[in-house]
């Protein structure tokens, strides 16, 4: 039995020349950067160097960045910090219905607060249509906010499309970018939007660090009152070893992407076309094309994805069922239910996603043992049992 980790969109590794870069700050360098005092410099001379290597996987300015704790901090704070900063113009906000949890949820408080929210919905690839956002655009409109690609379906959306119509009408446009950066290009002059979340953890960074990309001149109400840091945003003594990490991964991504691209893209494309001459009654999920490099996703009719994960856990295979943050919920996703699925065909659902360690033996590998496992699952199903029963008196 071999080991295969396909949970990338979970949990990346973290590289090599990462761990060395954090390592002095964990030991001999423990300043703290707001000192002033000699022990001071080396994490602050550290944490402003990597500020501009993260600023610079994104087409940004150092300064325009806020330092967080993760991902769903920095769309918390998007979210939140944004439409309290904007509510003068406005207490509109437009959202996909797809969206990670962390902006869904900070809706749902903003609505407690006196808020009013709008969802756009998806097409059965899990695309939002431009057209749809305009639609839905009024003149308390404050704040829109779109993913840049679904982590559980892999589909990468318009923003670009979407940032003109914002634009054009003088509304907040912010996007979580935390699927996208570091895994394919990100640039926030050419998307043209005007806030962008990202997280350490999706491109073999540290876990628990992030940032929030903030368009100059653009007013956010701070969700952390205490000191000064981050330029008086996001109080807090900084993680300085997680971000040193951060910036370091950030330094490699740029250098490897073209590489990386190319050899998750093959992984993927493999997988998806070899599937369905394994196994029958599968729905792949998300755009055929125009999705993540090394993301897979598809639902196995008859059988849940809790089951199938189990089993190829058992096989050495780690595969998710649905978003990391809501795999234990035993719940089918939201974001299958929004493009359309049966909550029968979406409870399973398999994530399989790639890392540059991949090989086109791990594809085999899943290929092998994959089948087994669904025709042992379909053999328990009371639904598969219905099925075949109805499709024989059919004929």
């Amino acid at each position: 039995m071999r080991n295969t980790y396909l949970d990338h969109t979970a949990a990346t590794p973290l590289l090599p020349e990462v761990r060395e870069a954090m390592i002095p700050f964990l030991g001999e360098l423990f300043g703290n950067p707001s000192c002033l005092h000699e022990w001071g410099d080396p994490a602050r001379k550290a944490v402003d160097e990597a500020r501009e290597q993260i600023a610079s996987l994104i087409g940004a300015r150092a300064e325009e960045l806020i330092i967080t704790g993760s991902g769903t901090e920095s769309n918390n704070f998007a979210i939140k910090g944004l439409a309290l900063a904007q509510q003068k113009k406005g207490k509109h906000i437009i959202v996909s219905a797809i969206e990670h949890f962390s902006v869904l949820h900070s809706t749902q408080t903003l609505e407690k607060w006196g808020f009013e929210v709008s969802h756009v919905p998806v097409d059965k690839y899990g695309v939002v249509d431009p057209e749809d956002v305009r639609q839905r655009l009024r003149k308390d409109t404050s704040l829109v906010s779109i993913m840049h690609a679904n982590s559980e379906v892999g589909t990468i959306e318009p923003i670009r499309e979407i940032a003109r119509i914002t634009k054009e009408n003088n509304v907040l446009f912010h996007t979580d970018a935390v699927a996208t950066t570091g895994t394919i290009p990100v640039n926030v002059i050419d998307l043209g939007i005007d806030a962008l979340s990202l997280a350490g953890n999706q491109f073999c960074g540290p876990k628990g660090v992030g940032a929030l990309w903030l368009r100059k001149g653009v007013r956010i109400i701070p969700l952390l009152d205490g000191g000064i840091q981050e330029g008086g945003r996001r109080a807090g003594t900084e993680n300085v070893p997680a971000i040193i990490g951060l910036g370091k991964a950030a330094e490699l991504a740029a250098t490897n992407m073209e590489t990386r691209i190319k050899h998750l893209t093959q992984l993927r494309d493999r997988l998806l076309a070899e599937l369905p001459a394994k196994i029958d009654h599968v729905v792949v999920t998300g755009h055929p094309h125009n999705r993540l490099p090394g993301h897979t996703s598809f639902c196995v009719e008859f059988i849940e994805g809790e089951a199938m994960l189990m089993l190829l856990n058992s096989q050495g295979v780690a595969v998710s069922s649905g978003s990391a943050c809501t795999s234990r919920a035993l719940k089918a996703s939201h974001v299958l239910i929004a493009m359309g699925l049966s909550h029968e065909i979406a409870q399973g659902s398999l994530l399989l996603s790639f890392g540059t360690d991949n090989t086109v033996a791990d594809v085999d590998y899943v290929l092998e043992v994959l089948p087994p496992i669904t025709n042992r699952l379909r053999q328990m199903s009371p639904l598969y049992t219905k099925f075949t029963k109805t499709s024989k008196g059919d004929k």
